[in-house]
């Protein structure tokens, strides 16, 4: 199945007889989230008041959270807040600099160590966010003459970090999702000389799917390629200990490069890269992302080290996430949903048409449940879904309702039937 990821390409307006194009018209134009909202169907940047993991707050509601990235329900953990609120008292709220200058404080020191240990990689090196990740690394690495080889399918994080690397008069060049023979295709096509560094998500962000990876490193290798695998839907999910796609694998040693998120799993914000200390040496000297951005706060470092003593203290975390995730796909099979099967916290249902994945979502929230609408231009046309997403702090009870609650909607909408 095919899930494409929203383009991230500008548009210009050119103007090749002399008259002026306003650059607001566009957004003058635009109306259609206003259309979608004057319907009660927008899903969309509904503020949070109060969020307790598996609950939450939502328009004065409690809300079953189904759409959530906090695999390991972590955000609402004791120590994980603690940890937050005593490194403000120690540190202040912020770093007030960069991680070149005067922005780096010990526990940056000390959480790219620990993650190194947890990961068993050489080195490990922080980013304020994960998608500043993406840009950093690939368009520090990735130079004149040099290629970047993406999945189709590939987060706009890694998308927007080719585009800057083609910025820089590197080339840019994609392969079928998940297709290692479309990828050994482009990859004889490039020549041999040229620098190649094919990047790819580990966990598929929308449909869950898992990259192909021993094929992907055999192919690599043999036309002299490096990998880089954004694990940001990975880690804590799958692996060893929760250790990411590498690990699932068994092939650490042989993954060149690995980035993620402090978003999801570590229950906090910022990103990191993982690899060779003699490449983090490289990209902390030459990463205009990290030299010209303020570093991580102290409150969300203290955050991820203190996520990262729970993840390695409670791996039944993770075998609670994955067995709540089975549950749901399990569940909704035997519905007789169309749903992409993988074996991660992700689990979408697809609906097909947009306007029809509103109504469905709409009939959730108004039954107490939040998941994640996904529609053209993030998902190809006919291929509209509910992104959902469980916790290892889900309980029985909220699968139960949810299940519920999809179930009736999706009678009523006739996607299934009694």
């Amino acid at each position: 199945i095919t899930c494409a990821r929203p383009s991230s390409f500008p548009i210009f307006a050119v103007d090749y007889i002399g008259v002026s194009v306003d650059l607001f018209q566009k957004c003058i134009e635009f109306t259609r989230a206003d259309e979608v909202k004057a319907a009660g169907l927008y899903p969309y940047f509904r503020p949070v008041e109060e969020n307790e993991g598996p609950v939450v707050t939502i328009e004065g509601r409690r809300v079953i959270m189904a759409g959530s990235n906090n695999y390991l329900g972590l955000t609402a953990h004791p120590k994980v807040k603690q940890a937050a609120k005593d490194a403000i008292d120690r540190y202040g709220t912020g770093c007030s600099g960069s991680r070149y200058l005067t922005g780096t404080i010990n526990l940056h020191v000390e959480l790219e160590k620990r993650l190194a240990a947890y990961l068993g990689t050489e080195d490990v090196l922080l980013f304020s966010t994960g998608y500043q990740t993406a840009l950093g690394v690939i368009s520090a690495l990735v130079q004149k003459g040099d290629y970047v080889v993406s999945d189709k399918e590939n987060h706009a994080c890694i998308i927007n970090g080719a585009l800057l690397a083609k910025g820089g008069f590197a080339e840019f060049v994609r392969y079928k999702h998940n297709d290692m023979d479309d990828l050994e295709r482009v990859l004889q096509r490039i020549p041999a000389n040229a620098g190649k560094l094919v990047v790819t998500d580990g966990v598929f962000s929308v449909s869950g799917e898992i990259v192909h990876l021993p094929q992907m490193l055999e192919v690599a290798k043999k036309y002299g390629a490096r990998v880089l695998v954004d694990d940001a839907h990975a880690t804590g999910v799958i692996g060893k200990g929760g250790r990411g796609t590498a690990s699932y694998f068994d092939l650490v040693k042989e993954t060149d490069l690995t980035m993620g998120t402090f978003s999801k799993t570590f229950a906090s914000l910022g990103g990191f890269v993982a690899g060779p200390e003699r490449v983090m040496n490289y990209i902390k000297h030459h990463s205009p992302a990290l030299i010209f951005s303020a570093s991580p706060t102290p409150a969300s470092v203290a955050a991820a080290l203190a996520a990262l003593d729970v993840l390695e203290a409670e791996p039944e975390r993770i075998t609670r996430l994955i067995a709540n995730a089975d549950k749901m796909r399990k569940g909704f099979h035997a519905m007789g949903f169309n749903v992409i099967d993988s074996e991660t916290g992700i689990v979408p249902i697809v609906v097909g048409d947009a306007e029809l994945a509103l109504v469905f979502w709409r009939k959730l929230y108004d039954r107490g449940v939040f998941v994640n609408a996904f529609v053209p231009p993030g998902v190809p046309p006919n291929l509209s879904m509910m992104r959902t997403s469980y916790m290892a702090t889900h309980e029985d009870e909220h699968l139960d309702a949810i299940l519920n609650a999809c179930q009736e909607v999706g009678i009523e909408l006739g996607l299934i039937s009694k």
